[in-house]
């Protein structure tokens, strides 16, 4: 039997395009591209393609852009560098919202002292608001950092505006566009933030390999050091197969985008689907808008792990929440801060599609689940009814 994979939101199969411009470096361009004989300014070119690549994927210029090995190096290039740089003018409050990915919360944590750090609330749909930012800004904050799409429930935050209430309070606006590149048009100037974090293992690129994405004239204090790669932003010898690797995700985009409405539309028939056969089941974050390809399901009188598992043996990969946090049983810091009950925080699963997936795999999970949900929710009664004895 075929495996079904609905958990793109994780990581991404690599397009063929991607893997053979990626083995095509490994096999032919070895050189180091800080080297200034023939085989390091063959690897630099294919270096400055990548960069300009991804720099037009997202409206920028190729000199903005460092590469990274990912969204959360990334991440913790854009606010630990910032908050350094920011310390000298005497700036040491740092924002985010409670739904970021740990990448930003426990780089937060980290930089506790002699630091203030404010996490913001989101409201019952996974937003925040205009509102609750403002009130807050202080004076002294230095960063702001909200992500674009969140990863569990795929809600797009109004980063625009966001950005402008950061700027006038005179603090930078950092955005964690990991889930959003590739599934809907990003464009760093409209977004009006000063740094832009994303990963190429999310949109059919390879793993290892990510950008921030730095606006022109922004103070950052690099976090590697070494050589002077990367324009002093970033020491050490590029990963050059992988950038090559993201470098030809970023051209696939541009040159043939992504259907968003065809994935939304398996969405909503997937969703339409479960709702329909499966009763207790309620969809989390559904109000706002949210990238086309993201689903969170809550099921009443299941475990997720356990219904992770069950369909895992049908073959169908699914998840409860962030790769990142696997394997820990605490409840979604996501699904709780919107003001979910502990229970349904626990029960939920998360549902992301991507290349490859159709209709005919959507129809075969709506066609699965009912069973599973029944047994397991049996069995738990069951369970129940044996503690009472």
């Amino acid at each position: 039997m075929t495996g079904i994979y609905l958990d793109h939101n994780a990581t991404t199969p690599v397009a063929p395009p991607v893997a053979d411009a990626m083995t095509s470096a490994l096999r032919t361009v070895f050189g180091n591209p800080s080297s200034v004989h023939a085989y390091g300014q063959e690897a630099k070119t294919a270096l400055d393609e990548a960069r300009a690549a991804v720099a037009r994927l997202i409206g920028a210029e190729p000199t903005e852009i460092v590469f990274t090995s990912g969204g959360s190096e990334s991440n913790n290039l854009a606010i630990r560098g910032v908050a350094e740089a920011a310390a000298d003018a005497g700036r040491r409050h740092l924002v985010a919202s409670a739904i970021e990915h740990e990448a930003v919360l426990r780089t937060l944590k980290a930089l506790h002292k002699g630091r203030s750090t404010t996490l913001v609330a989101v409201d019952e749909r996974g937003v925040v608001t205009a509102e609750r930012l403002a009130a807050a800004l202080t004076d002294e904050t230095a960063l702001v950092s909200i992500m674009h799409a969140n990863n569990e429930i795929g809600t797009i935050q109004p980063i625009a505006e966001l950005a402008a209430l950061a700027h006038e309070r005179g603090a930078l606006m950092h955005t964690d566009a990991v889930q959003s590149v590739g599934k809907i048009p990003v464009d760093v100037r409209r977004l009006g933030v000063d740094l832009l974090s994303l990963s190429g293992h999310k949109f059919n690129g390879p793993k290892g390999a990510g950008i921030l994405w730095i606006r022109r004239g922004t103070r950052l204090h690099a976090q590697m050091t070494g050589g002077r790669q990367e324009r002093n932003r970033r020491a050490g010898t590029e990963n050059l197969p992988a950038i090559v690797g993201l470098g030809a995700a970023a051209r696939r985009l541009l040159d043939k985008p992504e259907s968003a409405t065809d994935l939304a539309a398996l969405r909503d028939r997937l969703e339409a689907g479960i709702l329909a056969t499966v009763s207790g089941a309620a969809v989390n974050g559904a109000s706002p808008p949210r990238v086309g390809n993201t689903s969170n399901i809550s099921f009443h009188g299941v475990e997720a792990e356990s219904l992770l598992i069950a369909l895992d043996l049908e073959g169908i990969a699914v998840s409860t929440g962030s790769a990142c946090s696997s394997g820990t049983l605490e409840p979604s810091h996501v699904l709780r801060a919107m003001g979910f009950s502990p229970h349904r925080t626990q029960n939920s699963i998360r549902f992301s599609l991507g290349l490859g997936n159709t209709a005919d795999e959507v129809d075969r999970v709506v066609a699965v689940l009912p069973g599973i949900i029944d047994r397991l929710r049996a069995l738990a009664g069951r369970g129940a009814a044996a503690v009472g004895r």
